[in-house]
């Protein structure tokens, strides 16, 4: 099954705000494979997240977080940026406020 992967408008936001294009490329990339067995790729995450998975891309840095509708067949990226302990732009503090 191919799912069709999708943007929210903070997550095209997120994209945009990425000023280095090979960096912007990088995330675009692997943020495409998800359309093939988005549930196989990616880590689930835990707590108020629960929901959600996280991707790597750009080198490690950077982090995709993402939620599978199966039934609808839709892969939808919520939040892009960094993961930054103890940092209120943390990428995984801005999804749990989206």
């Amino acid at each position: 099954m191919t799912f069709e992967v999708v943007f929210t408008r903070e997550a095209d936001a997120d994209l945009e705000a990425i000023t280095d294009t090979r960096t912007r490329a990088a995330i675009i990339r692997k943020a495409s494979e998800l359309e093939t067995e988005p549930m196989a790729k990616g880590k689930p995450l835990s707590g108020s997240l629960k929901d959600y998975r996280s991707l790597r891309a750009a080198g490690q840095r950077y982090r995709t977080i993402y939620q599978v509708g199966v039934l609808e067949g839709r892969v939808t990226v919520v939040v892009i940026g960094i993961r930054q302990e103890d940092d209120k732009r943390d990428v995984y503090g801005v999804a749990g406020k989206r």
